[in-house]
């Protein structure tokens, strides 16, 4: 990975905003935030669906016609366009028809996108959660930072004597590297502290298995050496703090956000096997879907090319 890549996603220049209008409510705020932070222009995207402009004539034939979808989208987004230009943002909005995680990759390829903003739907509290397939095919194809806000994320009031966190967890695997420094660039550029988790299983199944807990495990040794060298970076000066958790992954790590009062959550999932493994129990899913904050997602660069869609397939505003 080239070395300007945790530094140029940890100041985005460009943050693209796939929204289905219902989550714009809640995706717009942290959007503004960021890119007050970063001087980033923000691109409003809303993928129009197959069957979004099929209507009938009087007689009951169906035929297609656009303009009625087209219109609403336009009337729902442009007051947060609005809001952005007049703090003097750089907004533009961009409504495509097509298969709608396709559009969206396409999208953060051709206006070079090094942020993107997601909504999840779920709200489940069972274990099968559903993050919806567009999320999650997105989540497994850009080779860029996604941004996740879940139904009970909110943005945190301005608190001057607070300390902001980022919490960082990682599989302590090498592939960890570029997603943990990508967090200390976040929380050098926030002025927060950088919390590196490492979750382990169960003590007594650690136990069970005769390996060395507590301090004389190597996950905590790993953890130092990993949150050293993140430290060590001249692009980094953030005070850099390493925490041991055992349990479910996904359980600990909210607990973690929750008890720190976490203002990002940075998963360390770069790598295609990794993310694999990660996401088998589920783990991201239910971090994304429950965190009080957004959860920021990283996976490796990858070298295949996603097609851009036809010209006649986007409007732009």
């Amino acid at each position: 990975m080239p070395d300007a890549g945790p530094s140029r996603w940890a100041h985005p220049s460009v943050i693209l905003v796939a929204t289905d209008l219902s989550d714009l409510d809640r995706l717009a705020p942290f959007a503004l935030q960021q890119a007050h932070q970063s001087g980033a222009r923000i691109i409003l995207l809303h993928v129009l669906g197959a069957t979004a402009g099929v209507t009938s004539d009087p007689a009951g034939m169906p035929y297609y016609d656009p303009t009625g979808p087209v219109e609403f989208a336009i009337k729902t987004i442009e007051p947060f366009r609005a809001v952005a230009r007049a703090e003097d943002i750089a907004c533009d909005t961009v409504i495509r028809e097509g298969q709608p995680a396709q559009q969206i990759i396409a999208a953060a390829r051709q206006f070079k996108s090094q942020r993107l903003l997601l909504g999840t739907r779920s709200r489940s509290k069972v274990s099968k959660l559903l993050l919806g397939s567009v999320a999650e095919q997105v989540l497994r194809s850009v080779d860029l930072p996604v941004m996740t806000v879940g139904p009970e994320a909110h943005l945190e009031v301005a608190n001057d004597a607070r300390q902001r966190v980022v919490l960082h967890a990682t599989t302590l695997r090498e592939t960890s590297c570029p997603s943990a420094a990508l967090a200390c660039q976040i929380a050098e550029a926030e002025r927060a502290k950088l919390v590196l988790l490492h979750v382990l299983p169960p003590i007594d199944e650690i136990r069970r298995s005769n390996l060395p807990t507590g301090l004389d495990s190597t996950a905590v040794r790993e953890l130092g050496i990993l949150a050293d060298e993140v430290g060590a970076s001249e692009s980094c000066c953030a005070k850099v703090e390493t925490r041991i958790a055992h349990g479910h992954p996904a359980i600990e790590i909210l607990a973690a956000s929750v008890e720190l009062e976490a203002n990002l959550i940075v998963l360390g999932a770069t790598n295609r096997s990794t993310f694999h493994s990660i996401t088998h129990d589920r783990t991201v899913y239910r971090v994304l879907a429950h965190a009080r904050c957004p959860v920021l997602t990283l996976r490796e660069i990858r070298e295949e090319a996603t097609p851009l869609p036809p010209e006649h397939d986007m409007i732009r505003l």
